[in-house]
């Protein structure tokens, strides 16, 4: 209150107005793929879902990973098996070395995945195994943040308590300013990208 009189409130149901946004370029998808390859992701273009699982084991045979690992359980109907891959549907725990999710959404405009936490969702899956392996859906790629702030409020109405941004493996460079990859989670993150 400032000077007797109270300031009204937003509506916290309502959007908050936008901000100025940068021009869209022409195709999100392949501007997605080179801000996530700048965030030191890798990035591999994939027909569909069902070609995850053989792209996931070429993946880790080519990096020397282990073939197993936890997996969403929102993901788990695949054919996992079928690629000589072991993966629990659960959150991670202390022994896996590789977690495989999908995504909310992405964003072209930072390479960001954006992930809600859930029971088919678990948080732990992208953050506690050294190597994250993120299936991201062409179509699910949007232009920028506020587009997926719009489309979380659309498709989820109440917002998730749980909502995390990743650009990239986790770094920090705390310590005499020396960038170090995996600090406070995966030191690498590959991100499937499904065409179809």
């Amino acid at each position: 209150m400032q000077g007797g009189r109270a300031h009204p409130v937003e509506d916290p149901g309502r959007p908050p107005a936008r901000g100025p946004v940068p021009d869209p370029e022409d195709d999100p998808v392949a501007q997605f793929c080179a801000h996530a390859r700048a965030s030191a992701s890798t990035v591999e273009r994939i027909g569909t879902r069902a070609d995850a699982p053989r792209a996931v084991a070429e993946f880790l045979t080519r990096e020397g990973l282990p073939m197993h690992g936890c997996i969403w359980p929102a993901l788990a109907e695949g054919d996992w098996a079928g690629a000589g891959l072991e993966f629990a549907a659960r959150g991670a725990g202390s022994e896996d070395k590789v977690g495989i999710t999908g995504v909310f959404c992405a964003i072209a405009e930072t390479g960001t995945l954006m992930l809600i936490s859930g029971t088919g969702t678990p948080a732990t899956v992208s953050l506690l195994p050294e190597t994250h392996v993120a299936l991201v859906p062409a179509s699910r790629i949007v232009r920028c943040m506020e587009d997926a702030w719009d489309l979380a409020r659309g498709e989820l109405g109440e917002l998730p308590r749980g909502v995390n941004f990743i650009s990239g493996p986790s770094r920090t460079a705390d310590i005499e300013q020396t960038m170090v990859l995996g600090a406070h989670g995966p030191y690498r993150v590959h991100i499937l990208v499904l065409d179809t």
